[in-house]
């Protein structure tokens, strides 16, 4: 079905299983990319448009040069969304969007001590 491994396709598959997503409630639409790739880009549709029916989640894949590829990186970029409606901060993205937040609040953290020690100290 897509241009990956068959663990890959199967893994997403049983994701998509688990979250009640089928196949019947995607609308799939291939679109022209846009961006880098000249000519090429311009005359191929590798652009991947989904459309979760039931929630209205839209989703806009242009990732490779693939089209096959694309498909599957919209799929799992769609399976991350509602996943992240319906289990919220425990979904693997509101997971990883935690992490980002308490990263950069430690870096906060770090610059501000680093730019206070440094107001400190004598100027020679």
């Amino acid at each position: 079905m897509f241009a990956v491994t068959p663990a890959k396709e199967k893994t997403l598959l049983e994701r998509m299983a688990s979250l009640g997503i089928s196949e019947g409630d995607i609308e799939e639409v291939f679109v022209r990319s846009s961006g880098k790739g000249g000519q090429h880009v311009n005359k191929t549709s590798t652009c991947v448009q989904l459309r979760h029916i039931p929630t209205g989640i839209e989703i806009k894949c242009q990732r490779g040069r693939s089209q096959s590829l694309n498909r599957y990186h919209a799929r799992v970029m769609l399976t991350d969304k509602i996943e992240l409606l319906m289990k919220g901060p425990d979904s693997r993205l509101g997971k990883e969007v935690e992490r980002i937040r308490r990263q950069k609040q430690r870096r906060k953290r770090r610059a501000l001590k680093r730019s206070a020690s440094a107001e400190n100290q004598p100027m020679d």
